[in-house]
């Protein structure tokens, strides 16, 4: 077995680039890191181009052997431990990681589902991460992204979703405005949170609805807000005048959940 010291490797240069955004989207590849992760990625078929393994966790016995087979029919990558620290994005790395061929972007949209979630400018990962995992949760399987959303595959975005990564569908669109106009072509109805209303979340009903999320501090930009069919709010009773907007997106969805189940 082969294992690589140098931090001046090809590979391991490559897989440090994957850090930045400019050589993801040029690559189509991102990382993913953590035995978790990389369990969900052989689950669901993602496109695995490489495993990287630290040697320590051969004898660590860290990684379940079951795992381990499965890991054996990919390619995989040996480093040692000081190696995989340097090109770990962990505090605490568990040994392992991955580097995923990604989708193509501009993917079609699917008109047959009940709703439609839209991003319009999220800026945070956190909150993009706990998005696509509130979307996954509620049995969608594609989002849309403006192009001035954080980046789905940010490291902390693809952590913070748990797997979701690899089921949902993202979406980017280059002009969201746009794109909008042609969903509501196929009879779905905008929908955007707004305190200048009086109509609540629970007030609507989920079909054929594209629900959109606008940025942390700004909400969404003005010119989609006069695009909306229906705007609604959700209801406070204390002084908070707004919420997270990860919050807001898994109140709304799971009024819809909640319909859902009522029939």
């Amino acid at each position: 077995m082969q294992v690589i010291s140098s931090k001046d490797n090809e590979f391991v240069k490559h897989i440090k680039k994957l850090k930045d955004k400019k050589y993801r989207d040029m690559s189509q590849e991102f990382v993913v890191e953590g035995i978790k992760l990389i369990k969900e990625a052989i689950e669901e078929g993602a496109c695995i181009k490489q495993i990287v393994i630290c040697d320590n966790c051969l004898d660590s016995d860290i990684i379940p052997k079951e795992l381990m087979y499965e890991i054996a029919k990919y390619e995989c990558v040996y480093v040692t431990e000081k190696l995989f620290n340097l090109i770990s994005d962990v505090n605490t790395p568990q040994g392992i990681l991955a580097i995923i061929g990604r989708e193509n972007g501009e993917a079609e949209i699917n008109f047959s589902q009940d709703i439609i979630v839209a991003l319009d400018g999220i800026q945070d990962p956190g909150n993009l991460g706990t998005i696509l995992r509130t979307v996954d949760s509620v049995g969608l399987n594609q989002i849309l992204v403006s192009k001035e959303t954080a980046d789905c595959y940010n490291p902390k975005v693809v952590r913070s979703t748990m797997g979701a990564i690899f089921r949902v569908k993202i979406i980017e669109c280059e002009d969201l405005e746009n794109t909008l106009k042609e969903i509501k072509k196929n009879k779905f109805q905008l929908v955007i949170t707004s305190l200048q209303t009086e109509n609540s979340v629970y007030d609507i009903d989920y079909n054929k609805k594209v629900i959109v999320i606008g940025n942390e501090a700004n909400g969404v930009k003005q010119s989609i807000q006069n695009m909306a069919d229906v705007k609604v709010k959700i209801p406070m009773f204390g002084k908070t005048e707004s919420l997270n907007a990860s919050v807001a997106t898994g109140i709304v969805l799971y009024e819809y959940v909640r319909q859902k189940i009522k029939g």
